[in-house]
């Protein structure tokens, strides 16, 4: 299993495909392929895909528990200059949406374009308390609390607790960009939102859109917060991205 060294971290990652990088960034209780596998088979198709696991998440090894979405950001810029990869094409469900904008605001030259899933550019907490450690053992939510020790355990090393903890604080936090620093992206940019996603609103769309120079939106109707997801609308998505991409040409 391929891990990379970045940051002071082992930084885990699945590669596969050939042709233009594609950097996948997954959301903040997921990891790589499982917040993408309805994208695997068509991409890989097509371009050299990344699936890489945030610090603290997944199989990622650090010695720190804490973690951000800003250090998300260094450490994909780090995992880049590890595999030579000059630039990519970044697609960002949720959380990782955030970590591609971070991306983008810090390291223009690294980014071909942007495609942001559920996320608006701004901060969403919404609901947010019902992830506490505490709420979730009160409510009795432990089918949850066993997915997150099993999905995350050599990241947190048991202590789904902090784990819990870290990414209340990050979902309440960020993404906390500035209009001057939105209005600074570069690179095309496409944000897609299911018309009942409640952290990614039309409204919040029309907003972001209106600052980063180039830039659209689209809302899939009938579906989520995960609208590229199965039971959702992945084919849709998908080509909405493949075509998408076609405009914003790999330089």
């Amino acid at each position: 299993m391929p891990y990379v060294q970045c940051n002071n971290i082992e930084m885990f990652y699945e590669k596969m495909g050939v042709g233009d990088p594609v950097i996948f960034l997954h959301s903040g209780f997921s990891r790589g392929i499982l917040a993408f596998s309805s994208q695997i088979f068509d991409f890989q198709n097509k371009y050299t895909c990344y699936f890489p696991d945030f610090r603290g998440h997944g199989r990622t090894r650090s010695s720190s528990l804490e973690w951000s979405t800003p250090q998300h950001a260094e450490d994909i810029a780090a995992f880049m200059d590890e595999l030579q990869i000059s630039k990519a094409h970044f697609i960002g469900y949720s959380m990782g949406g955030a970590v591609s904008l971070y991306c983008a605001v810090n390291h223009p030259d690294r980014i071909a374009s942007l495609t942001l899933i559920g996320q608006s550019g701004f901060v969403s907490p919404l609901g947010s308390e019902e992830f506490e450690p505490e709420w979730l053992l009160e409510n009795d939510r432990h089918h949850f609390i066993d997915l997150m020790k099993e999905r995350h355990f050599e990241a947190h090393r048991g202590n789904w607790q902090e784990f819990l903890r870290q990414k209340v604080k990050d979902w309440r936090t960020y993404p906390q960009l500035s209009e001057e620093q939105l209005r600074r992206i570069s690179c095309p940019a496409l944000f897609i939102s299911g018309e009942f996603d409640q952290f990614a609103s039309e409204a919040d769309l029309r907003r972001v859109t209106a600052l980063i120079p180039d830039s659209q939106y689209v809302i899939v109707e009938s579906c989520s917060h995960r609208p590229h997801m199965i039971k959702e609308n992945p084919v849709y998505v998908n080509e909405t991205i493949f075509h998408f991409f076609g405009i914003a040409e790999l330089a």
